[in-house]
């Protein structure tokens, strides 16, 4: 992708981030699904790190080649007109300066966003990334939204007593080291979202699961993008299997075309561009 045009996309990225909006992103994991989902409405789409590696045969946690994140990015760059962020997981690397270049090039394969994670290294560690990664997006001339993900509440880092006031000092560690977005998966606690929204001057980002509030309870708390992450792709893995499993046990195809039926005309859709 062109450089100005990927500016020009990251510039509408980041627009929907602003403070009193609600940034709702699907996650893709091929061509398909993203344009599926940019056909429902999507404005923006992101890639699903678990959802990619399982789609290609591997485990999710960094154990597909990072060089397949650049290949899925560039597929779906190809075929939609809305921004595209990437999961780029910790960056492949517990070198700054090489997960840097490689988010560099996400940004030449078309991503104008990321997500980066601290997981359970030092989050000393990722900020280092952070600050490494905007070095090199400057020197080249691409604008890449960072969104620094911090593990503490979907990993259980801390006691439960001090998740909120270890995720305050890493969102603030973060935020200096120049990260765009906060990214908080495993918090579903309005409360606590509204403490880190007002702490931590950057967009919150939350992840869906079933106990998580509606989409207008975040938005009264001050969250400002919600992810869907590898849902997406469970629920057509999970049609798949409910269709598959009718037609081997029962000798039916009722699952089958019940779903099949919701799909879109594919040719179409990729046909467009």
């Amino acid at each position: 992708m062109l450089k100005s045009e990927q500016n020009r996309q990251a510039e509408a990225f980041r627009a929907l981030h602003a403070r009193g909006n609600l940034a709702l992103l699907p996650n893709a994991w091929d061509a398909a699904s993203a344009r599926i989902a940019e056909e429902c409405g999507a404005k923006a789409i992101a890639t699903s790190s678990a959802a990619v590696a399982w789609s290609h045969g591997y485990a999710d946690g960094e154990k597909d080649p990072k060089e397949l994140l650049e290949t899925v990015v560039r597929e779906i760059a190809r075929v939609v007109k809305v921004p595209v962020t990437a999961d780029s997981q910790m960056g492949y690397s517990s070198k700054p300066q090489d997960v840097a270049v490689f988010v560099v090039s996400l940004a030449e394969a078309g991503a104008v966003g990321i997500n980066l994670e601290d997981g359970t290294a030092e989050p000393a560690l990722l900020a280092a990334k952070i600050e490494a990664i905007k070095k090199l997006l400057s020197r080249d001339g691409f604008d890449v939204f960072v969104n620094a993900r911090c593990d503490v509440y979907l990993k259980s880092l801390v006691p439960a007593e001090r998740a909120l006031d270890e995720t305050l000092s890493r969102g603030q560690l973060y935020q200096s080291s120049g990260a765009d977005g906060f990214f908080v998966p495993g918090l579903v606690d309005t409360v606590a979202m509204r403490k880190i929204a007002a702490a931590i001057d950057l967009p919150l980002n939350v992840l869906t699961r079933k106990d998580l509030p509606p989409v207008s309870v975040l938005k009264e708390a001050g969250v400002r993008r919600v992810s869907a992450g590898a849902s997406p792709a469970r629920a057509a893995y999970g049609a798949a299997r409910r269709a598959i499993t009718e037609m081997l046990e029962h000798g039916r195809y009722d699952a089958m075309y019940a779903d099949a039926e919701l799909c879109p005309n594919l040719n179409a859709l990729l046909e467009r561009k």
